[in-house]
């Protein structure tokens, strides 16, 4: 067993008999939009970097980017593809090289993103998908506690790229930080390479953008709040690992945003402001205000708000947002009075997936998607009396899920659909928006 865990994290570590791959992770395609991309390079030394990319039906306009990972700390560079053409497909190479030596990444064969589409004042808002989930625990015999090991099924990393999303969103504890980690920022950034590294991760890395919230594991200890004396680190380190369009109020957090077709994507930071229940706050008076002024902003049909807990299950339990019940109904009341429809809170944390819908007042909708876990133990919660849960919507297992967006203007359709971690379908459900 112990030459097994041996062989396993030296092939995480890309470590071989001929020596180290420059290449720690497979080239991560990000935040994307109609004229840019970004790529997050991952290497295991401080090196030169090279990308070449084409539009698939002109290779001839082949263009280039050059620099290097310089930070030994980190190893990581985002690196943006400007100049590039609504929905057109491109394919790109990564090369890195340090003393001579080139290492080009070719292991999916040709790498390809394709940038979102100009359709406004054109033509109805394309179709679209997106994959989530949250909850990924990577196991590290000789840091996790003792007993059974909490981490398995990776296999679902594989499944979730076969599905060929337009983009992934991770909805937290996208990695756990361990006992050994919280006091130092080393072996914090170890954590994500050795994430980032997993060999069943690889392909999903390249096959589309990905955007990432966090919850507590990725944030600091276990049901951590704002108090955490090294939030500086983590937030740096997560920047560092994701490539999301933009983070933080007011200088502070991860909170973010971003948009596809005719929706929005509010990516709240659900740690950075968090104070002990008694002083009543999960997401602080700044962020609080930022996501009103800008649902209200808001033109798009859907709004997906990403948040780390369950924010509709009405059990006031663990780190649900009924144990902020004051918060909580002070977003939904403000949701009902300025008539905001279309809003999809998606949530991670629980290690089981299920929805939750509640109906205003005004025939409105709101709905929460949890999708949990990835990799990590689950939990079966149907004894938790959550009265806005949807019937046969708990898995308690292992699963991701894959939101389909389709329709003209007039007949828009939401669909989530949950899969195991093999890729076989759990559940699916069309959702009644009411806009």
């Amino acid at each position: 067993m112990k030459k097994l865990a041996v062989l396993f994290y030296a092939v995480l570590l890309n470590i071989s008999m001929f020596g180290q791959s420059l290449f720690n992770a497979a080239p991560m395609l990000a935040h994307v939009d109609m004229k840019e991309i970004n790529i997050l390079l991952n290497s295991t030394k401080k090196c030169d970097y090279h990308v070449d990319y084409w539009p698939l039906v002109n290779k001839a306009e082949r263009k280039s980017i050059k620099g290097m990972i310089s930070d030994s700390e980190f190893l990581t560079q985002v690196v943006t593809l400007s100049d590039l053409e609504p929905a057109t497909q491109y394919g790109y190479e990564v090369t890195l090289s340090k003393d001579g030596v080139e290492e080009k990444y070719t292991k999916f064969g040709e790498l390809t993103f394709k940038t979102e589409a100009l359709w406004q004042w054109r033509t109805d808002a394309p179709n679209f998908s997106f994959a989530t989930g949250s909850c990924a625990f990577i196991n590290e015999e000789i840091y996790d506690r003792p007993g059974k090991a909490y981490g398995n099924k990776y296999e679902i990393f594989e499944a979730i790229a076969k599905q060929r999303p337009d983009f992934m969103l991770w909805l937290g504890d996208n990695v756990y930080l361990r006992e050994v980690d919280f006091e130092s920022k080393a072996t914090m950034i170890r954590r994500y390479q050795l994430m980032r590294a997993l060999p069943q991760m690889q392909q999903l890395l390249t096959v589309c953008p990905h955007y990432a919230i966090w919850d507590d594991h990725d944030f600091g200890p276990n049901d951590s709040n704002g108090s955490f004396i090294h939030k500086d680190w983590t937030t740096e380190i997560f920047k560092e690992y994701w490539a999301n369009s933009s983070y933080g109020i007011e200088g502070s957090g991860i909170t973010g945003h971003f948009a596809y077709a005719d929706a929005e994507f509010f990516l709240l930071d659900n740690r950075s402001h968090r104070t002990l229940k008694e002083l009543g706050t999960i997401l602080g008076t700044s962020q609080i205000q930022w996501l009103k002024q800008a649902l209200l902003s808001s033109k798009s049909r859907f709004k997906f708000i990403a948040i780390g807990g369950q924010f509709l299950n009405t059990e006031a339990k663990f780190e649900n947002y009924s144990t902020y019940a004051e918060e909580r109904q002070m977003l939904i009341d403000f949701i009902e009075k300025n008539n905001i429809k279309g809003v999809i809170f998606l949530s991670g944390d629980r290690h089981c997936t299920e929805l939750s819908a509640l109906k205003l007042a005004n025939g409105n909708m709101i709905y929460d998607l949890t999708a949990s876990p990835l990799t990590s133990g689950a939990y079966d919660n149907t004894k938790e009396n959550n009265t806005l849960r949807v019937d046969g919507t708990v898995v308690a297992d292992q699963n991701f899920a894959v939101i389909n967006i389709s329709g003209d203007k007039a007949n828009r359709v939401v669909e989530i659909v949950v899969y195991n971690s093999a890729g076989k379908e759990v559940w699916r459900k069309q959702l009644a928006m009411n806009n």
